[in-house]
């Protein structure tokens, strides 16, 4: 496609008053309108074969893209230019699935070395299949007064999966700081209840360690070694009703629930805990049961990829009585989940009350910081008094349901989305070391 630029709109809009003052003060000076307009269109005629030809520009695609939620991340396409004339510049617009969040559709670069690399930055705000459409390249000629472009058509598929690099970064800086049991041998001793060994008994050490019997026995005092304990069963129930799918701090509650879940599954598996994945929203979607192994990681991997958004809302009283059903052992439940409503929160609270019989439930919430904020924004109208009067009822009924549940003996985890995950590696650590798995 060939096309003047705005310039020569104006250039031949401006010449048009002239030559028609021609024609009214001169006799032949009616000439001056049709000549003025051929000679311009010469002009953009013999101005667009100087520039870049369209037939010669070839475009070099980015690689497989596999781009994750609320990760940033760039494709860069490369125009090059043939044999001719080469342009300073070239402009590009993209055209992709809305899900890959795209921060500008139009990139613009320099020709150098008759290339021009056009990058488009994106931060994904949701998993799925997203999918590159078309791109358009243009250049300007050597005057400015006419476009070339060329379209092509790319038809690229870009999947947006969850962040499995941010687990995978943060799984590397725990085993750095050696914060989870077994990550080295000596670590496993003296932090659980299991017993491990004898030894003698040397100074510093808990006096409450000697066994008196043994050491009688053996005329030396000796003191018990404890590790440990493994084989604890962790299962981690995720909700991906409609209020989960909601973006929290850029990316959907879910998908921050997801990368949570995930990394305490790994610190689990790490340290010799049993993890299992569970998903809800009107009904249970998936269970894997409870898997052993630092191998079964990547199956939960695989299978955390199936979770999708939810329209529906979520049936606690069915997810949480299926998911007590399946468990043979006492277990650690960590709920991943969000409400918006007293109705929803108490279904919530007494489904989570029968869960407590057996089991211990760690309840983890997603800490709103942009509800928070508006909290604190000076009001300057009507609108922001509302805004922060509703922001403040929605907090305090969270804060009365929040209490509730710590006073019926659940474990409550209530962090910022961004350190979600460390604090939930926390309150697992804590619940091990105390013994109450």
């Amino acid at each position: 496609m060939i096309y003047p630029t705005r310039k020569a709109i104006l250039t031949m809009a401006a010449g048009l008053p002239v030559a028609l003052l021609f024609g009214a003060l001169t006799p032949a000076g009616w000439l001056a309108s049709p000549c003025w307009i051929a000679g311009f269109a010469l002009l953009l005629v013999l101005d667009g074969l100087l520039s870049g030809s369209r037939s010669r520009l070839t475009l070099d695609l980015p690689p497989a893209l596999f781009p994750a939620v609320a990760r940033p991340g760039q494709a860069e396409f490369v125009a090059r230019f043939g044999k001719g004339n080469v342009p300073g510049r070239a402009e590009a617009a993209l055209a992709a699935d809305g899900r890959l969040g795209l921060s500008s559709a139009v990139a613009r670069a320099p020709v150098q070395d008759r290339a021009a690399r056009l990058g488009f930055a994106f931060t994904p705000e949701r998993r799925g299949s997203a999918i590159l459409h078309r791109l358009w390249v243009r250049w300007s000629s050597p005057m400015g007064l006419v476009w070339k472009q060329k379209v092509f058509d790319l038809d690229q598929a870009a999947p947006v999966s969850t962040d499995l690099q941010s687990v995978h970064e943060d799984a590397v800086r725990l085993s750095a700081r050696d914060a989870l049991f077994g990550a080295k041998t000596q670590i496993e001793h003296g932090e659980g209840s299991e017993f491990q060994a004898l030894r003698d008994f040397q100074p510093g050490m808990d006096r409450r360690a000697i066994d008196w019997k043994q050491s009688a026995r053996h005329s030396a005092l000796l003191a018990k070694e404890y590790r440990t304990e493994r084989n604890h069963h962790i299962v981690m129930a995720l909700d991906c009703g409609r209020v989960m799918s909601e973006p929290v701090g850029g990316a959907p509650r879910i998908d921050r629930a997801i990368n949570a879940a995930l990394l305490l599954s790994w610190a689990c598996l790490k340290s010799g805990d049993r993890a299992g994945l569970f998903a809800f929203d009107s009904a249970p979607r998936l269970s894997t049961g409870v898997v052993a192994g630092m191998d079964a990681f990547r199956a939960l991997q695989r299978v955390a990829g199936r979770i999708d958004y939810s329209s529906h809302e979520t049936n606690y009283t069915l997810a949480l009585t299926t998911l007590a059903g399946q468990l043979r052992r006492r277990s650690l439940v960590v709920v991943f989940t969000d409400f918006t409503d007293s109705t929803a929160a108490e279904l919530m609270v007494e489904s989570l009350g029968r869960l407590l019989r057996r089991h211990l439930v760690l309840f983890v919430v997603l800490r709103d910081e942009e509800l928070e904020s508006l909290l604190e924004i000076e009001p300057v109208e009507a609108e922001d008094v509302a805004r922060a009067v509703v922001a403040g009822g929605l907090l305090h009924e969270r804060d009365v349901v929040v209490s509730r549940l710590r006073r019926m003996g659940v474990h409550i985890v209530d962090a910022p989305a961004e350190r979600i995950g460390s604090a939930v590696i926390n309150a697992y650590l804590d619940l091990k070391r105390r013994d109450l798995l």
